[in-house]
């Protein structure tokens, strides 16, 4: 299993959409193609943007459909992140 953390690449407040884009194409989806999973610690980053979010990982979804969620675990997120994690997986199944 691999774990990304994130703060080192987004600060406190991760809303760059390129910075998610390069995380997904550069670490998340070489990961995913091999069949692994992997952890998103988001220890110490205090909020994070929809768009931020969904950058990161709807297209994971769309690729991987649904079942992408089992491989991809979220660490270190306080409310604030987890909701707007949750808000984008809940658009991305509709």
């Amino acid at each position: 299993m691999s774990e990304i953390k994130l703060f080192p690449k987004t600060g406190s407040f991760a809303e760059n959409k390129d910075i998610a884009r390069e995380i997904r194409l550069n670490e998340l989806i070489p990961v995913m193609d091999v069949g692994e999973s992997v952890t998103l610690d988001f220890s110490g980053v205090d909020a994070a943007t929809q768009s931020f979010v969904h950058a990161l990982i709807s297209d994971l979804i769309r690729k991987y459909t649904n079942t992408v969620l089992d491989k991809l675990l979220f660490k270190g997120c306080n409310n604030k992140v987890k909701e707007i994690i949750n808000i984008v997986i809940d658009y991305m199944q509709e």
